[in-house]
């Protein structure tokens, strides 16, 4: 007999805005993701996990070595460490919204699964990834959760959604040979909708320069709103990302709700180019993180953009703190505030 899938029974994604029951994180110790700048890194994570303690509880994959570091570092950052629990699970990299499990919730009993889908480490790039691969399945046993597996690769970065049917994500990305180029269009779809519960898929282009993703759409475009989307734009034409971004851009406003309205787009600005030893950095204000009640957004040391990156988000998320989190140090490592994290959505009991 054929397995039921997540939508069939009647899970789905919940958007990142929903109630969460907790943000898992895991712990950096991999000198070569920020070569030659990895002493800031456990630090700068230590001030992020104790920020989401402030809100909500923080999990953490963290292998025994490096266990009493990490918690010494939280401490003193301020963390509230009754609100925080590590996990005995040695990862590869630090990258958890990629190699960490996407949650899903069923409608009608509240009961939240996972979905563990195959991890390559966008498509090869790093060796070894094992280690990471297996995060789904080790925090699927340590809370007793329903997990769904699927072979198919798939990051967490490279998709967002609305909640309410609709999946944002990028053809650089999904359709990338290295991913799944056995797959077509059509199946990569389907899977979505199967093991997510969305009805509709919405395609952008290409991603910002310096993204070793292949254009994760975290750094593009995200959903604020079951109708609006928040999209990165660049304001200098002769930027290398203008003509990306003024393309997927065009795309949003040509695009249409299952209603037939089109959506509400608010612009954020990119920040002025960052560079770590000549090599063009992917900053993206669009790599913030909902958590509850709060809103973490990464700060580039530019007072102007970083304002005015915070307001456009204040505006988009009403009603929820606005945080800045320096990210100079960590975007060294091609990534930010979404990329190192993964929410897990409160359950009906929580």
């Amino acid at each position: 007999m054929k397995a039921m899938t997540p939508a069939a029974l009647g899970f789905r994604m919940p958007a990142e805005w929903e109630p969460q029951e907790a943000v898992w994180l895991s712990w950096p110790h991999k000198r070569a993701t920020w070569p030659g700048h990895f002493r800031p890194i456990p630090k700068k994570f230590a001030e992020i996990v104790a920020t989401i303690s402030r809100f909500e509880k923080v999990r953490v994959n963290c292998a025994a070595a490096l266990l009493p570091r990490a918690k010494r570092l939280c401490a003193q950052a301020g963390a509230d460490l009754t609100r925080i629990a590590f996990f005995d699970h040695p990862t590869d990299d630090t990258w958890c919204r990629d190699h960490g499990p996407i949650f899903v919730k069923r409608q009608k009993t509240g009961e939240v699964a996972l979905t563990d889908w195959d991890y390559n480490a966008w498509g090869g790039k790093y060796l070894p990834f094992d280690r990471d691969n297996a995060i789904p399945s080790h925090i699927a046993r340590a809370l007793g959760l329903r997990r769904f597996a699927r072979k198919m690769i798939l990051e967490g970065g490279s998709i967002d959604v609305n909640g309410a049917g609709l999946l944002l994500t990028t053809e650089a990305c999904l359709l990338n040979p290295n991913r799944n180029p056995a797959l077509s269009r059509a199946e990569i779809e389907q899977a979505l909708r199967e093991m997510l519960g969305v009805q509709t898929i919405l395609w952008l282009g290409d991603g910002i320069v310096g993204d070793d993703t292949d254009g994760h759409v975290d750094d593009l475009s995200r959903f604020f709103s079951a109708d609006g989307i928040v999209t990165a734009v660049e304001r200098n034409k002769r930027d290398v990302n203008f003509p990306v971004l003024a393309e997927n851009l065009a795309r949003l406003r040509d695009m249409r709700a299952p209603s037939g309205r089109k959506f509400r787009i608010a612009e954020l600005p990119m920040p002025a180019p960052l560079y770590c030893e000549g090599v063009r950095l992917p900053a993206s204000y669009a790599n913030f993180l909902v958590i509850n009640g709060a809103v973490l957004v990464p700060s580039f040391r530019q007072p102007r953009r970083d304002a005015e990156a915070r307001d456009v988000l204040g505006a988009c998320f009403p009603g929820r703190e606005i945080v800045p989190i320096d990210c100079v140090e960590l975007v060294w490592g091609l990534g930010t505030l979404h990329c190192i994290s993964q929410q897990q959505p409160a359950s009906s009991l929580s």
